[in-house]
C-alpha cells in the first residue's frame, strides 16, 4: 500500500471514530484517537495538552451543551507530509448544540485541521484545531470576488498588498547540525 493510501485510510478510520465517539458523547473513546502528546484547540481557542487531557476537556461538555448533539464529517482532504505524518482537513456539520449558557445553538458547520502521525505503527491525532465558518453563504461572496479577481486579469493579490521578501531558510537550515541542536 502507498503511503499517500495509508495516510487517507488511517484519516478515513480516525475521522468516523471520532465521529462516532462525538455522537456516543464518550469523552474516553473520543480521547483515544489521539496520541498521548497531543495538542487539541476549540472553536473557543481553548486548549487541552495530552490524551488525558483531552478527555478530561471533553467530559464535562460531552455531560451538558453537546449532550443531544450530533456530528457530521461531511467532506475530507488528506494530504501526506511524510510517510508517518499527513495533514488532515474535515468540514463538519453539528446540530443539536447548546452554547454555553444553555441555550439551543443553531446548526453549525466548521473545519476541523489535523495532524495525524504515524508512531509504532498506530495513526493518531498528533494537533488538532478547530474552527467555526462563517454562517452559509459568508464564504460564497468571497469566492466570487476571488472569480472577479481572476477574469478581470488583475495582477497578483502580494503585488496589489506587497509582502515583505521571504527571508532564505537556506543559511538557517545549512548551519543546523546535530551538534549544534544539542543532539
Amino acid at each position: 500500500m502507498s503511503s499517500t493510501s495509508e495516510a487517507a485510510l488511517a484519516a478515513h478510520e480516525i475521522v468516523t471514530a471520532m465521529v462516532h465517539a462525538w455522537n456516543a458523547h464518550d469523552a474516553h473513546a473520543f480521547a483515544a484517537i489521539f496520541a498521548r502528546d497531543a495538542d487539541f484547540t476549540n472553536v473557543f481557542g481553548m486548549g487541552a495538552e495530552g490524551r488525558e487531557e483531552v478527555e478530561r476537556f471533553h467530559r464535562p461538555i460531552f455531560e451538558t451543551m453537546f449532550k443531544d448533539s450530533c456530528l457530521a464529517a461531511i467532506r475530507m482532504r488528506t494530504r501526506p507530509v511524510r510517510s508517518d505524518v499527513a495533514a488532515v482537513d474535515v468540514h463538519w456539520e453539528m446540530s443539536g448544540a447548546c452554547d454555553p449558557a444553555g441555550n439551543q445553538w443553531p446548526n453549525r458547520h466548521g473545519l476541523m485541521s489535523l495532524l495525524i502521525t504515524r508512531e509504532q505503527g498506530c495513526w493518531a491525532i498528533a494537533v488538532m484545531h478547530n474552527m467555526e465558518l462563517p454562517p452559509d453563504g459568508m464564504s460564497d461572496g468571497q469566492a466570487r470576488l476571488q472569480e472577479r479577481h481572476v477574469r478581470s486579469g488583475a495582477e497578483e493579490v502580494d503585488e496589489i498588498y506587497p509582502l515583505a521578501p521571504a527571508p532564505s531558510l537556506t543559511p538557517f537550515c545549512s548551519a543546523m547540525t546535530s551538534e549544534s541542536i544539542g543532539m
